[in-house]
């Protein structure tokens, strides 16, 4: 999403330095196929651009709803829900200590470029993270890999983690092991990533000439990943252009697909950054689908016959709270006011679909670990100005930031929501300098440095377990909140050590009402982010993940 995750708050986004590339597809829009006239194009209006057609180089939503279109995990989740089934692994098992994996692959399967996938493409994927080096290890590019798996062979970069990756053994042709060093409650959830995903040895070898480079927080992706024609995956669709003056990725369908073939031949998704526009696209039928419907415009799309499916829950939107970047923010009882002044409801009601919730806790009531217990702030403006004078903060002046260009499926009005929790601290008597940053690169580049005071930021799931939500913020110290505290890391790291899922979910539980008694940010809200299709699509089972398989597509 996910996503989709982006971590979206660690997904640090290139400086591009290629070249754009020249292709036709927006002159395609619309052409008849072969037999009797069939369309044989499918546009899709997304809310952002993406960062990479390398997805293990990735960790925002967008550039996932391309790369999953062209290239597969191990294990997947099932259409339009959250169960882990099989992948380009049919079936899987573990050691009772969960740290030996086994995976007794598909046969038949092949690359877009011909080469055939086995166990050894498994591995040379796998090591191939795992010895990677230079700006590779940033956690601007490598960040699931650091997360999932923990740092590499030989850790250049100081602030990697401990590798947890052990190896990967083609035990036959069709059978391949990967161990790691301890358990861990993101596998085996964590081999269904797109950052994950296997791509042709031919194409790895390709990868490893080239070279990601940094300059301050600043990367520069390599040149393959920016460019279609390397790339190479298993997926019913494969990357033929990416068109960055149009704001364009073109994919075409993969005729030697293993599995059942993509209905449309042609995929293209474009990127429509705002809400209005993507609504007028699909009314005036220049996109046959787009992400992100505003909670307004449901009623009107589907009067004139538009299909407007809703997900189900599976995200969090917060406010974040970058200790580091303003000293007021280490008071306890700043923070306890700064969530008292905001009308999360109002948020809930002017601003989300039908469904949304007030956030209580860093996960969504979803998922299991989500706990009844946990310390509440409701709306109270004279008690965040009666906390904000104990404090001595009665004056308080801070910087907040938020992003422009963007929506996402957690926020769907960036500038609308950012007023309103604005509005709401001014009138506890909070100063309320706006940052507005375009979200790619620039926002994510800043609340990743640690550089926003205040500052709007979620996350969709990429699997369902407690940790990929808690885990992702609050396992370790980072830079966009700022603090340690041992007790809070402590007790989100327990629920990721415990085989048990019974005992797991308690330690989640018991983590979350940690959290939220230190209140490192304020959880805003949970959002069922709807999806738009014209009148003339079969359209894809919808996602809670927002994981849509565009190969599902066909036209009425």
């Amino acid at each position: 999403m996910r996503i989709f995750k982006s971590r979206a708050a660690r997904a640090l986004t290139a400086t591009l330095t290629v070249g754009l590339i020249a292709t036709g597809c927006a002159s395609e829009r619309g052409k008849d196929g072969d037999k009797g006239g069939a369309k044989d194009t499918f546009v899709f209006g997304a809310p952002g651009d993406p960062a990479s057609l390398d997805p293990s180089l990735a960790a925002d939503g967008e550039t996932f709803r391309v790369t999953r279109q062209a290239f597969e995990a191990l294990l997947e989740h099932e259409s339009g829900g959250s169960k882990l089934v099989g992948g380009l692994a049919e079936t899987w098992s573990s050691n009772p200590q969960g740290t030996v994996w086994t995976f007794n692959l598909r046969k038949g399967v092949k690359f877009h470029d011909g080469e055939a996938f086995n166990a050894a493409a498994v591995c040379a994927n796998y090591d191939h993270w795992f010895n990677w080096k230079g700006t590779y290890q940033s956690s601007a590019i490598s960040t699931y890999w650091q997360d999932i798996m923990g740092g590499f062979a030989k850790n250049e970069d100081k602030e990697a983690p401990a590798p947890n990756y052990k190896s990967c053994t083609a035990k036959d042709e069709n059978t391949a092991v990967i161990e790691v060093l301890k358990p861990s409650a993101n596998l085996p959830g964590g081999f269904s990533l797109q950052a994950l995903a296997i791509h042709s040895p031919k194409a790895i070898k390709e990868y490893e000439k080239q070279e990601a480079t940094a300059k301050g927080d600043a990367i520069t992706y390599p040149k393959y990943s920016q460019e279609a024609g390397t790339v190479a995956g298993t997926g019913p669709y494969k990357i033929a252009k990416w068109n960055k003056g149009n704001k364009e990725v073109t994919l075409t369908r993969f005729d030697d697909y293993w599995g059942e073939k993509a209905k449309v031949k042609n995929l293209v998704i474009r990127t429509i950054d705002t809400e209005d526009a993507r609504r007028q696209a699909l009314q005036a039928g220049d996109i046959d689908g787009y992400d992100l419907v505003a909670p307004a415009d449901i009623k009107t799309l589907e009067a004139a016959g538009a299909q407007v499916p809703t997900r189900d829950v599976f995200n969090l939107l917060y406010l974040g709270m970058t200790q580091t970047k303003n000293p007021a923010l280490q008071k306890p009882a700043v923070r306890q006011a700064i969530a008292h002044a905001v009308d999360r409801e109002n948020i809930v009601k002017t601003q989300l679909p039908e469904g949304g919730k007030v956030a209580t806790q860093f996960m969504p009531h979803t998922v299991a670990g989500y706990s009844e217990n946990v310390k509440k702030y409701p709306f109270d403006t004279a008690k965040a100005k009666q906390l904000l004078a104990s404090a001595g903060a009665s004056n308080l002046s801070i910087e907040m930031c938020y992003p422009t260009e963007v929506t996402r499926p957690y926020m769907p009005a960036p500038q609308d929501i950012f007023e309103l929790i604005k509005a709401d601290l001014e009138k506890a008597g909070i100063k309320v300098t706006p940052k507005p940053l375009k979200w790619n690169p620039d926002y994510l580049d800043a609340v990743e440095a640690g550089s926003c005071a205040l500052h709007m930021l979620g996350w969709t799931g990429d699997f369902n377990d407690g940790y990929n939500f808690i885990g992702t913020w609050f396992a370790e110290p980072d830079k966009q909140w700022g603090f340690k505290d041992d007790k809070v890391f402590n007790a989100v790291k327990a629920g990721s050590l415990q085989g048990d899922p019974a005992k797991r979910t308690d330690l989640y539980k018991a983590a979350n009402e940690a959290i939220m008694e230190y209140l490192p940010g304020l959880p805003l809200t949970s959002s069922p982010p709807a999806i738009a299709f014209g009148k003339n699509v079969n359209p894809p089972k919808v996602s809670p993940l927002t994981q849509e398989n565009f190969a599902e597509v066909s036209f009425k």
